[in-house]
């Protein structure tokens, strides 16, 4: 029973007879004639070896531990899959997402570049002796003098950001 469960857990823990030797400190052979059942570990290595397992020692000594089987792993695998499939779905959603958002600011800042264009700056020409107009034409101003000076930054941000998000074939 002992020797059935060392194999069994030591399987389940991906651990070759090798790699569980040097966990126990013990030479492979000794892990080998274990899981045969031609020997067994004194007290002092079976602790070490329900450490190296991460299995409590009433485990090792108790009860046969069953190996997982084809199906349950396939089983598991295809859980992962499908997860791991919602993933990549999720991610190519907000890509897209924030794909299309780039290229709408890039059409924002072009737009609003045509209207400043257009409209050229009409408040220079207001009566700037009223306190309302003034307070007006000087946000104004201050709104163009910063978009001028920023908006182009942040168009050649928005156009990288484009290409770098574009859905690649």
């Amino acid at each position: 029973m002992l020797n059935e469960n060392i194999k069994a857990i030591r399987k389940s823990k991906g651990l070759s007879q090798q790699e569980l030797a040097v966990k126990v400190n013990v030479v492979r052979q000794t892990i080998s004639k274990w899981e045969q059942g031609l020997s067994v570990p004194d007290s002092d290595l079976l602790i070490a070896l329900s450490e190296a397992l991460e299995t409590p020692v009433s485990t090792l000594l108790g009860e046969t531990v069953v190996e997982a089987k084809a199906d349950e792993v396939k089983a598991l695998s295809e859980k992962l899959e499908i997860i791991n499939l919602q993933f990549a779905r999720r991610k190519a959603h907000r890509r897209a997402a924030l794909h299309w958002s780039l290229i709408i600011v890039c059409g924002i800042i072009v737009a609003l570049f045509a209207v400043l264009l257009v409209v050229s700056s009409p408040y220079l020409g207001w009566d700037y002796s009223a306190p309302e107009t003034a307070v007006m034409g000087v946000a104004i101003h201050v709104f163009e003098w910063g978009f001028v000076r920023l908006a182009p930054f942040a168009l050649i941000v928005a156009l990288v950001g484009v290409f770098l998000t574009r859905k690649k074939a």
